[in-house]
């Protein structure tokens, strides 16, 4: 028996655009793989995360109408079909099985995630049978998604006479995620003996990255196929089953990125995905000389090319000659379009239409936010002359703790760096040149600035990031407690400090752009801390 697992970057909303992906992959899985059975991602039809949509009744029809058409469109090849299962008032997360032109049987997701980034219990009803069904001389049992991370479901359809699962997901990326899901898989595969047909969805949905790295496992949960991450494709797996035993054939093993590789290729294709899913001819981006918008350029690059990215240069009275030199020798080693917009004469007409207002007030951040605030009207109006969108270049440690201007460097319509802490951001950047060095080395090398006034260095107002950044992942990430990171050997006021920046800035992440999501608990969908609050360490 042989399987194609379609591996397909799939459009949200799209239901007639997504029925077409089906059903051309399907049709090249029978011809360039003489597929017997092609698997494909969870919610297919739909896209996922479909979120409120589901509650339309024209997306409702689309989905039916959908459906049908995959139905009647493939008949010389078995499928497996995620889609939004619509039974009177209640919606159901399935997968369809059709063969022969006909839906042989449905299975309803039994198990829905309700943490992190998943919300499945807003929308779904969880279904309540185990569904094996005949395909291909073999007994399948179905599963979807989470369905595969508690015994119970994979213990049914093996109770109920399956010779092997099949499972169809759209898992989101974070670091590390595929061992977590091989290790969850292993695990069914060795209590269940059965092997596995895992796939994945690939492709960028808004904060989320879906990367793919479909698999198949055997019985003794040992890897046997593994397609590579974040790319679209269709990858044939081989399946006998000599005396009703299935065993998977030996297949391609794509190797396991290094945390640096997998995080910088959710980035590329998150904002790959973001730009060309809405449509934008490009983007504009501010490039200041500094380590946070170099990275972003480089992904901005990979991404989208040279031609589809605008760098600009916006200095003032206190940019440093090696900013503009180091900016304008990467836009010039990247090959994009670069422009310098100085910013003084908009700065010195602002401070002087707001000198009587400011009279007898002595100079502070205002002013430095004044700056940051001039480039932004820069930024944007290239961004709606040109039609462009424009990225914004701030890490996590900054949104963290509100080391950023609203209405200023916060401004944009995607911040690709936005889950990635300053520590991360300069291993990224080391990745990135390991590859051909774009980012000039003394911007790694030297002290990080914002810039906005003489001498001025991150480090004035913030702890170093080797203390600040185990801080804010201890925080963020894991919710302990100024005790528990207290007890990691960090000074407790410090602690104290970071916290109380962190609760306090929360109504600027508010209003920050969406950006990549690649750790355990990313600000935005992941994170959800009130604005107004009493609460106190």
């Amino acid at each position: 028996m042989r399987i194609v697992l379609a591996q397909l970057n799939l459009l949200v909303g799209d239901v007639q655009g997504n029925a077409d992906r089906v059903i051309a992959a399907a049709r090249r899985a029978r011809s360039e793989h003489a597929a017997d059975l092609v698997l494909f991602p969870e919610l297919s039809l739909s896209g996922y995360p479909p979120e409120d949509l589901l509650f339309h009744r024209g997306f409702r029809r689309q989905v039916e109408s959908g459906l049908e058409r995959v139905r009647s469109a493939v008949s010389d090849v078995a499928l497996m079909v995620g889609f939004p299962e619509y039974a009177g008032t209640l919606i159901h997360n399935a997968a369809a099985l059709l063969a022969d032109g006909a839906v042989r049987a449905v299975q309803r997701k039994a198990e829905l995630p309700n943490y992190k980034v998943f919300d499945e219990k807003r929308y779904f009803q969880p279904g309540r049978e185990s569904t094996v069904c005949g395909c291909g001389g073999l007994q399948v049992g179905l599963l979807v998604c989470e369905d595969l991370w508690v015994p119970a479901p994979a213990r049914a359809a093996a109770a109920a006479g399956a010779q092997l699962l099949l499972v169809i997901n759209a898992s989101p990326y974070e670091i590390h995620k595929q061992r977590e899901r091989e290790t969850v898989a292993r695990a069914r595969a060795r209590e269940v003996g059965l092997p596995i047909a895992y796939v994945n969805l690939v492709g960028g949905q808004d904060e989320l990255v879906f990367d793919g790295n479909s698999f198949v496992m055997d019985a003794r949960g040992e890897v046997r196929q593994r397609a590579p991450p974040f790319v679209e494709g269709l990858f044939p797996a081989e399946f006998e089953h000599p005396g009703g035993v299935v065993v998977p054939r030996a297949g391609s093993i794509a190797a396991e990125l290094s945390d640096e590789a997998s995080v910088y290729g959710a980035l590329v294709l998150g904002v790959r995905d973001y730009v060309r899913k809405h449509g934008f001819p490009g983007v504009v981006m501010g490039l200041s000389g500094g380590i946070d918008s170099a990275l972003t350029l480089a992904i901005a690059v990979d991404a989208l090319g040279a031609d589809a990215v605008h760098a600009v240069m916006m200095p003032s009275r206190y940019t440093a000659p090696m900013s503009l030199e180091d900016a304008q020798s990467q836009a010039r080693a990247l090959g994009v379009k670069y422009s310098v917009l100085s910013i003084e004469a908009m700065f010195d007409t602002t401070l002087a239409t707001l000198r009587g207002e400011f009279a007898g007030r002595a100079a502070d951040a205002t002013e430095e936010n004044i700056q940051s605030r001039c480039r932004m009207l820069l930024l944007m109006a290239l961004s709606n002359k040109t039609g462009r969108m424009l990225l914004t270049t701030g890490n996590k440690s900054e949104m963290a703790v509100g080391y950023a201007t609203l209405y200023g460097d916060m401004a944009g319509g995607f911040a690709p760096i936005k889950d990635c802490s300053k520590l991360l951001v300069y291993r990224l950047a080391h990745y990135r040149n390991a590859q051909g060095e774009v980012i000039p080395r003394r911007v790694i090398e030297r002290a990080p600035s914002a810039e906005l006034r003489a001498e001025q260095k991150d480090s004035d107002s913030l702890p170093p990031y080797e203390v600040l950044d185990p801080i804010l992942e201890a925080f963020i990430e894991e919710d302990l407690s100024v005790d528990e990171i207290e007890a990691r050997g960090f000074d407790r006021a410090t602690v104290g400090r970071v916290l109380d920046l962190v609760k306090r800035n929360e109504y600027k992440r508010r209003q920050a752009p969406p950006g990549v999501r690649v750790s355990r608990r990313a600000f935005g969908r992941d994170w959800r801390y009130p604005i107004t609050s009493g609460y106190r360490r």
